[in-house]
């Protein structure tokens, strides 16, 4: 029989110990809380928390005790993708091998996908990106990073929950920073959920001072600030030209045969820390009309030749028609990078004229009328969408990625042919 503890004070107490066992104290919103909010033991415990605050390191530890107590423990490590789990939840420097005094370590076999600590107890290794590897296993305990960013975070979580039926009181834990996603205010509203929550500042003495003066400066005051920092639920903007409900509506876990297909690219001015990122957003065109956003792999940091790279990988990934790319800045250096990386590769030009918010306006009409289907989950950028307003930023900030994912929609819709017009590097 699986072990139980009833007691949540006794559990509280004991997974306590743990960390002083090891030489490290954790903060209260890092220790299993005694009660959910309604009075019954909890059943899902979630940890809202900004970067940096804390929350793997709470998810490792709490793993290791249920590991330590329960010889047949079997317990579910989901994260957004397999390397996530891996170099994240397994290996990471608050991961479950570095919660562990060396001797104590359970055997990480990688190929196998599984932890095997030396008492018995198993844990495997899922990604959110394959739900139904998740239909068969049973669990006795589950940690969840990061579910927020999941782009099947309804399908996972659902297969997940049917797998927890092991041992008296199986029982899951929830690592994330917070969006206000219908998954995430469910498990919020619901009274077998207890709730801790903690700002990044709090664990400001496991950081880098760096990082917090970088990351304060850039974002204080703002929305993207208080989610990604405080670790707060933020709502829509009022001047927004898309809404999370609009987007959730619009979210489809697979598409049809498309006719067309671009990838969009808004190169950066600089590559240089605290630049602009390169937005990079592809979307396609279906028979009946309709439009599918596929992916979103833009990025901070990237080098001309980076962002190049990274522009046609996708574009190849995808087979798609053409890319997309702004030209405003640096119009021939743009040609001249994508033509360095591969010259056979079909480039429609573009050219603002115009404001961004003027820009997104007919784009936005798009989802109102249904016409714009989200394929997936793309956390960064629908956070962009939702906070883009009339002053053209998005949290004080270029929208990079909603740029993109306007030039791609644009390409797709207005004027455009079956056909792009390609103009040759």
């Amino acid at each position: 029989m699986h072990l139980s503890l009833t007691c949540p004070e006794e559990e509280r107490k004991l997974f306590s110990d743990e960390w002083r066992d090891f030489d490290s104290a954790g903060h209260d919103y890092q220790l299993p809380p005694e009660r959910a909010g309604s009075g019954a033991d909890w059943i899902t415990w979630l940890i809202l928390g900004g970067r940096g605050a804390g929350k793997t390191r709470a998810g490792a530890e709490w793993v290791r005790a249920i590991a330590a107590r329960d010889p047949q423990a079997r317990i579910a490590l989901v994260g957004e993708t397999e390397h996530d789990v891996r170099h994240v939840m397994v290996e990471g420097v608050s991961g479950i091998l570095a919660v562990h005094p060396f001797r104590q370590q359970p055997e990480w076999k990688r190929s196998q996908r599984t932890l095997q600590w030396e008492n018995g107890a198993v844990a495997q290794v899922f990604s959110a990106e394959e739900p139904d590897s998740l239909r068969g296993p049973q669990f006795s305990a589950a940690w969840l990073d990061e579910l927020a960013k999941w782009r099947q975070a309804e399908a996972t979580f659902n297969m997940l929950q049917f797998g927890l039926r092991l041992g008296e009181r199986p029982r899951q834990v929830i690592t994330t920073t917070p969006r206000p996603i219908a998954l995430i205010k469910n498990l919020i509203a619901d009274p077998r959920t207890a709730v801790t929550h903690a700002g990044t500042r709090t664990n400001a003495f496991n950081l880098a001072p760096t990082f917090l003066e970088t990351v304060l400066a850039r974002y204080k005051d703002t929305r993207l600030g208080r989610q990604e920092i405080e670790g707060e639920i933020i709502e829509d903007r009022a001047d927004a030209l898309w809404s999370r409900g609009a987007l959730e509506a619009a979210r489809v876990s697979a598409t049809p045969p498309l006719k067309r297909i671009v990838v969009a690219v808004d190169p950066p001015g600089s590559s240089k820390a605290g630049s602009d990122a390169c937005g990079l957003v592809a979307c396609g065109r279906s028979e009946d009309g309709l439009y599918y956003v596929l992916a979103d792999e833009s990025a901070a940091g990237l080098s001309p030749q980076g962002w190049a790279t990274r522009a046609i990988a996708l574009w190849r990934r995808l087979e798609a028609d053409c890319l997309v790319a702004e030209v405003n800045f640096g119009g021939e250096m743009v040609r001249a990078v994508i033509a360095a990386a591969d010259r056979n590769v079909p480039v429609m030009q573009v050219r603002a004229t115009r404001g961004k918010y003027v820009r997104s306006e007919p784009m936005a009409q798009l989802y109102e009328q249904g016409k714009v289907k989200h394929a997936g989950t793309f956390p960064a950028l629908e956070d962009e969408m939702c906070d883009f307003g009339l002053d053209g930023l998005s949290s004080g900030r270029s929208p990079d990625r909603l740029d993109a994912l306007v030039w791609a929609l644009t390409a797709l819709s207005y004027g455009a042919r079956a056909e792009p017009r390609i103009r040759s590097l």
